[in-house]
């Protein structure tokens, strides 16, 4: 799965009874030719109603939680009303409606659930995949995304070096089936992978880097890589539905289109994106509350191409 900034991510075996997607940036590989066929695998997809419930792992402050809660928030909010400001998040989200082949099931309406805080780090500072699972497992058992966010002195197992966040999924079990979504803070550790294009990048052309919309490049990074992952969890939960490429290293909605955030996007350039008059701030979607946030194209299955909000 390749992300606007660049993630790749890979499906990897089953292990200790939960199946997972890794996701990493490579800054190189951004805007390349991908396949041009996205296929379903005929496994289910998220729909329904869907519970999104916030893990954070280490210190965040009060501003930066409330950055990603408004942006979960956003992504299922009202249809665009005549004073509403378009394009939106939630327009964004309604874009994997491509991917669902009867109008009467849609992607899954999310509603932001549980907060989950873990200042103390009460399992450390360095985690390996099992942990994640853990932090993870605290959230809903069932009709749930549990979304971990670790914090920027936080390391996580290959953390930087091959991925930015992870989708997966719970084993079954008669408590239920939940799917999952860890992202890393990378203001400290890769802001260049891991925080293009707010950040100057590690690989590939050198092109400034932009204003972020929330003041933050840390936490504006995370949440592409959390709008990719929460993408590429809808439309491929359990690693059997829609995705391009090996099984092992799947493109899918959103990481099919790498590099790719507005029109005329092209390695090392994020296309042409909306600025905001006051910050100069970039950003393509408006949330709830007055925030912009950036978001990735979502592939189209039906054309073969990459669809953006501007």
């Amino acid at each position: 799965m390749a992300i606007s900034s660049t993630i790749a991510f890979l499906l990897l075996l089953f292990s200790f009874g939960f199946q997972f997607c890794d996701g990493g940036r490579i800054l190189s590989d951004m805007v390349e030719e991908q396949p041009l066929a996205m296929t379903y695998h005929k496994g289910a997809l998220l729909s329904g109603n869907v519970s999104v419930n916030l893990i954070f792992y280490g210190k965040f402050s009060a501003a930066q939680r409330a950055v990603v809660s408004d942006f979960v928030t956003s992504l299922s909010s009202l249809p665009p009303q005549k004073d509403s400001l378009e394009p939106s998040v939630s327009t964004w989200w309604r874009g994997l409606a491509r991917y669902y082949a009867s109008p009467r099931i849609r992607p899954p309406k999310l509603a932001l659930g549980k907060l989950i805080l873990d200042e103390g780090c009460s399992l450390g500072r360095s985690l390996r995949d099992e942990d994640v699972f853990k932090l993870a497992a605290r959230g809903a058992p069932r009709n749930a995304v549990n979304v971990v966010l670790t914090a920027e002195d936080v390391t996580v197992e290959g953390f930087c070096m091959s991925r930015c966040g992870t989708h997966a999924a719970s084993g079954r079990s008669r408590a239920g089936r939940f799917a999952y979504v860890w992202v890393g803070n990378s203001a400290k550790q890769c802001p260049g992978q891991c925080a293009w294009p707010f950040h100057q990048p590690e690989y590939g052309p050198q092109t400034p880097p932009l204003v972020a919309p929330n003041g933050d490049v840390g936490i504006d990074g995370m949440i592409i890589n959390l709008a990719a992952l929460l993408a590429g969890t809808a439309t491929n939960p359990f690693g059997n539905g829609f995705f391009q490429g090996p099984k092992e290293a799947p493109l899918e909605a959103a990481t099919a289109c790498t590099g790719v955030y507005g029109k005329g996007a092209y390695p090392g350039y994020a296309g042409n994106l909306l600025l905001d008059p006051t910050t100069g701030a970039s950003y393509n979607a408006n949330g709830v509350r007055g925030r912009k946030y950036l978001v990735p194209a979502l592939f189209d299955p039906s054309t073969s191409s990459c669809s953006t909000l501007v």
